[in-house]
């Protein structure tokens, strides 16, 4: 649950107006802490509340990245500099299929944070943001009926998407993490928090619109032109090997094994690089 307010200055009332126009109702909220975004804002869309709502908690107590594993935010309440960059967006949509959104949501924000390659920032499919082999950016991506729990697939009218992110912003401890960080301030070292969340949030909202209205494949070139598994021996999480070759129009990883060319969905496996742990 929420406790207390910020002690940073987010304008989010002027993210919330910039965005109206294309999310009649949206809200911009700040909390100084939480449990986690994600959990408050699925917990609200089971109770039947479902406007479109971005959530933005300076310190998460109980923060979750995929398949249950932790995500705590770095800076401890009051900390004017917010080394970690945590927020939830929500809204309802209605994609013919659901295949991929992380993937889309992943070249939103590797595009605006790194709209020049500088950082090298590549995509890790299916839901990470890499420098150098290091995570900056990670999502977990759940849905809701209201009133109802649920999960993503395909779906002829809205359910309530809530996309959690969070980045480095600054520099963090390594300590429990199973890939070593990056942060934004390695090569912009002037960024703070509330600015990069107001460049990120627009063309996020814009995009995740676009993938509900035409899917993945207007984001296919644009994924594999920033994928760092494309080429490179991986190892699945169930114990094969392969040799990945991208990732399909549709979403799913394709990796070429002893048994052949398999396409991998984001919910059966995890992958890793050969030589890296999961």
């Amino acid at each position: 649950m929420a406790v207390g307010g910020s002690a940073l200055q987010w304008h989010e009332e002027r993210i919330a107006a910039a965005l109206a126009p294309l999310l009649p109702g949206f809200a911009a909220e700040v909390v100084g802490e939480i449990d986690s975004t994600n959990t408050e804002l699925m917990r609200r869309a089971r109770a039947g509340r479902t406007e479109p709502v971005l959530l933005v908690a300076e310190r998460q107590t109980a923060g979750r990245g995929r398949l249950g594993r932790p995500w705590q935010s770095a800076q401890q309440p009051g900390d004017d500099v917010a080394p970690s960059l945590t927020f939830s967006l929500g809204l309802p949509l209605a994609p013919a299929d659901w295949s991929g959104l992380s993937l889309a949501v992943g070249v939103s924000l590797a595009e605006n944070l790194d709209p020049t390659g500088e950082a090298r920032l590549g995509l890790k499919w299916p839901n990470d943001l890499w420098v150098d082999e290091r995570k900056l950016v990670g999502i977990l991506i759940e849905t809701a009926l209201p009133h109802a729990g649920g999960a993503a697939g395909v779906a002829s009218s809205p359910r309530y998407v809530v996309i959690g992110i969070g980045v480095n912003i600054g520099a963090r401890d390594a300590e429990g993490m199973r890939t070593p960080p990056a942060w934004v301030r390695q090569w912009r070292p002037d960024a703070t928090s509330p600015a990069v969340l107001a460049e990120l949030i627009p063309p996020l909202v814009r995009d995740v619109l676009a993938f509900g209205a035409r899917g993945f494949a207007p984001f296919a070139e644009r994924f594999a032109a920033r994928d760092v598994l494309r080429g490179r021996e991986v190892v699945l999480s169930d114990g094969r090997t392969g040799l990945c070759e991208g990732v399909s129009w549709t979403g799913e990883l394709q990796v070429r094994t002893a048994e052949g060319l398999q396409a991998i969905v984001s919910d059966e496996v995890s992958v890793r690089p050969r030589g890296m742990a999961l």
